[in-house]
């Protein structure tokens, strides 16, 4: 994964997704890193959850379940928790 800030990243999704609110963004964002810093799993496979696809879909899941692909490198993480 490649690690981003949640603000370079809130810039760049609402930039690409008009219409979404910058704040809102910014909370569910803040939220899902609270529960993957908590230990949030993927409700279908008990990985670690992927922060931005969780606040993004609203829905507790890694990458894989998420996007249905295994190869994270090129997709991003918030940099507070790309370790995890």
């Amino acid at each position: 994964m490649q690690p981003i800030s949640i603000e370079k990243f809130t810039e760049r999704f609402v930039r690409e997704n008009k219409g979404e609110d910058k704040q809102q963004v910014i909370i569910n964002l803040k939220n899902a890193l609270n529960r993957k810093e908590n230990g949030a799993t993927c409700i279908v496979c008990n990985q670690p959850i992927w922060a931005i696809g969780s606040a993004i879909t609203g829905t507790d899941m890694c990458f894989s379940c998420t996007t249905g692909e295994s190869d994270s490198s090129e997709d991003y993480e918030i940099d507070k928790v790309c370790h995890i």
